[in-house]
């Protein structure tokens, strides 16, 4: 009886050990449901980060560190961010030393970012735009900047939608003034070539994914949870 206990336990702890958690942070414009076409085995447990509201005048590092206390380093864990979602993840990939750090259509380094985000920068004239003004410009300009997007409408409607106007506004502030120039170089980056939001040009990814646009976490979800889980088996 005392062995089967033992066994028991020691599987139960070899099960424990063996589980790694991925923490899923969205996008900008998005939430969980930019996952939902991605499927992982049973060792993994899946975590999906919801993003605040930045506060006024709050830089990216600053922001992304809000997320270090809901993190639990001391078992296997790996940090995986789709566009906002993935710069996030650069920012916190030196602080909290995760197993992988995968980014998907998203930018390492404000270099990777288009050129209109480093002129906005400089002129500043995003701060003088009405908080509703971006999110209603955001439900006219998806689908004609991204027209893939159409494939999954209604999900990203609904994510769109749920949006807080002022979380829509700061949220862009905290990209254009994003000023990260080095990256870990372990970080592993999924990109499409036909991202229009943020043109393959600028980027130098580990992975491009033929035809993929910026909604392409959903859109070509399962194509990009196999390319994930492959990564996540090295």
């Amino acid at each position: 009886m005392r062995f089967v206990l033992v066994l028991t336990l020691s599987f139960i702890l070899m099960s424990v050990r063996a589980q790694h958690t991925l923490h899923l942070f969205p996008g900008q414009g998005s939430d969980s449901a930019i996952y939902n076409k991605m499927s992982f085995p049973d060792h993994f447990v899946l975590k999906y980060m919801e993003l605040p509201t930045p506060n006024k005048g709050e830089m990216l590092p600053e922001y992304a560190l809000r997320f270090s206390s809901q993190i639990d380093t001391t078992g296997k864990f790996s940090l995986i961010g789709v566009s906002l979602g993935g710069m996030m993840c650069t920012e916190l990939a030196d602080i909290l030393k995760p197993e992988k750090v995968i980014l998907i259509s998203s930018a390492k380094c404000a270099s990777e970012l288009p050129a209109k985000y480093r002129f906005q920068q400089k002129v500043r004239l995003n701060r003088a735009i009405p908080a509703s003004w971006y999110w209603g410009g955001a439900l006219l300009l998806q689908p004609i900047v991204e027209p893939d997007r159409n494939k999954e409408k209604e999900t990203f409607k609904r994510m769109l939608k749920s949006k807080d106007k002022d979380y829509m506004k700061r949220a862009v502030d905290i990209i254009i003034n994003w000023q990260c120039e080095t990256y870990n170089p372990n970080i592993i980056h999924i990109h499409g070539d036909k991202d229009n939001t943020i043109p393959i040009k600028n980027v130098k990814p580990s992975l491009i994914v033929e035809d993929g646009s910026h909604m392409m976490a959903l859109t070509k979800g399962r194509k990009i949870g196999k390319l994930i889980l492959k990564e996540l088996s090295h």
